[in-house]
């Protein structure tokens, strides 16, 4: 049986990784991590995270979504206590990125890297498509 895809490729590693891979209604999203505009990590979580989720609203719109479509995410943090100790802040800026409280299920795990050291979160998410 073949699964018809739809994928959207971008940035340096186009040619080996998907941004993110449409199969039915279903969207994945690979981890999207919190650089600014020249590339760099800003050394702020919360302006990663913000940096991270507008890459994530940047595959969307790829697919024609938005954070609506959103139904599921993960946070990898690099340090739970740095998370938690600044979840008010997180979560107050993750409001305002999706306009309102998000209806989506959630995991945060922690990891003992991510591809850069200066990364401290990377994002990944599922959404339905329309």
């Amino acid at each position: 049986m073949t699964i018809e895809k739809k994928l959207f490729r971008n940035g340096p590693y186009a040619d080996l990784f998907s941004q993110g891979v449409q199969v039915g209604k279903s969207l994945h999203l690979a981890g999207q991590v919190g650089t600014d505009a020249t590339g760099r990590a800003p050394e702020s979580l919360v302006e990663q995270m913000q940096h991270a989720y507008q890459h994530v609203e940047s595959v969307l719109n790829e697919f024609d979504c938005t954070m609506d479509n959103v139904v599921e995410e993960t946070w990898f943090v690099t340090d739970m206590h740095e998370c938690m100790s600044q979840v008010e802040a997180l979560f107050t800026a993750r409001q305002m990125i999706y306009g309102k409280t998000p209806e989506v299920a959630q995991t945060v795990v922690q990891v003992v890297a991510l591809v850069d050291p200066s990364f401290k979160i990377e994002i990944k998410c599922v959404a339905i498509t329309e």
